[in-house]
């Protein structure tokens, strides 16, 4: 199990840091590196689902506190609402 959760926690920082925009590899790697050994399973399956948001949703919802497509309603959207550089 640790080394499936280990590949898990991997597939989760690749995603956070390959998103298609600069701005957004920096914000959510330094995020999910900061985080990603506190958070438990469940906060890591929230993580997986976070990441899927588009990067713009949640540059909005960072920046101007833009509420698109629930993610407001997502644990982890919480954490990183607070999150700083």
């Amino acid at each position: 199990m640790d080394e499936e959760l280990e590949i898990f926690k991997k597939k989760l920082l690749y995603r956070a840091s390959y998103r298609g925009t600069k701005e957004m590899d920096l914000i959510l790697s330094k995020f999910v590196k900061r985080y990603i050994n506190r958070f438990d399973y469940r906060q890591l399956k929230e993580l997986e689902k976070f990441l899927k948001f588009e990067d713009e949703t949640i540059l909005n919802f960072y920046n101007f506190n833009l509420l698109e497509k629930d993610i407001d309603k997502n644990e982890v959207s919480k954490i990183f609402k607070k999150f700083k550089i």
